[in-house]
């Protein structure tokens, strides 16, 4: 274990999510004892295939659930050793949970900056200080000052994407919760935006929640990951260590240390991937 992560270890967790259930329309469970923490100044992926439950986690930990027919039926989340399961989106953003949601959601209608100030709207603390983060913003993402006049619908998949990240700073989180940061960008923008991830992490100190499907750009840029398979956490580890696990380098990296596996060898893989829960 690296010195990085034997700290983050013996710190007090920011986020716990404790064994949760969720079921969706009274009927369907989704998410079926899903544990996982997030140390302060952390950087944590949540990855896993399509459907694999990250999303659905996210939205547990925000309260978004409600509005899908989706309810925490066991367990708890707690945010620096309060509960915050029974909290409203607007208590949890006044809090600093703040979602970024899968899609790039932008006002489409508005402006860059329009929508940017969009994410201090809850904020008393005056529009110089709202205008100094709105400068952060602009400082970290400055393609976003050249278009800070362009309606944000006609901006790119790119731009969108920082437009939705701007936002949530402006609101000063002290953790995010990014879904799919990378979904239809090309893979240099994909690369930029997990780069200011890490430079708001590092310098700002934000923690960072992410939902990613693209294991080899998350594992590159997180400090711990956790993989979920059908509701459940089936792996956890460093970074380093899920990078460099067999299992996970051939099923999810693409890299396979010989010749390709038959249909036989992923089905015994999932046999024996069972004892992991």
């Amino acid at each position: 274990m690296s010195s990085e992560t034997a700290v983050m270890t013996e710190q007090q967790p920011m986020l716990s999510v404790n064994n949760i259930e969720v079921i969706y329309d009274h009927v369907i469970l989704v998410l079926k004892g899903v544990s996982l923490e997030v140390p302060e100044q952390g950087i944590v992926a949540l990855l896993g295939a399509n459907g694999a439950g990250k999303t659905t986690t996210l939205k547990a930990i925000s309260n978004l659930l409600r509005a899908e027919r989706g309810d925490i039926t066991k367990g708890n989340i707690e945010f620096r050793g309060e509960r915050i399961d029974a909290l409203t989106p607007a208590e949890l953003v006044s809090q600093g949970v703040i979602q970024v949601m899968e899609g790039r959601h932008c006002f489409e209608h508005l402006t860059v900056e329009e929508n940017l100030l969009t994410g201090a709207y809850t904020r008393r603390d005056g529009g110089a200080a709202i205008q100094q983060d709105l400068d952060l913003v602009y400082n970290y993402f400055p393609r976003l000052k050249k278009r800070y006049k362009a309606q944000a619908g006609y901006t790119s998949g790119g731009e969108q994407q920082m437009v939705a990240i701007g936002r949530a700073l402006m609101s000063r989180p002290k953790i995010m919760l990014l879904d799919e940061p990378s979904m239809g960008l090309a893979p240099q923008l994909v690369e930029e935006i997990f780069e200011i991830v890490e430079r708001l992490n590092q310098k700002e100190g934000v923690t960072f929640l992410l939902a990613e499907q693209n294991t080899n750009i998350a594992l590159r840029y997180a400090h711990h990951g956790y993989i979920l398979e059908n509701g459940r956490v089936v792996l956890d580890g460093s970074a380093a260590e899920l990078r460099e696990n067999t299992d996970v380098k051939e099923f999810y990296l693409g890299i396979s240390g010989g010749e390709r596996s038959s249909f036989r060898d992923v089905k015994h893989y999932r046999r024996r991937k069972r004892w992991l829960t």
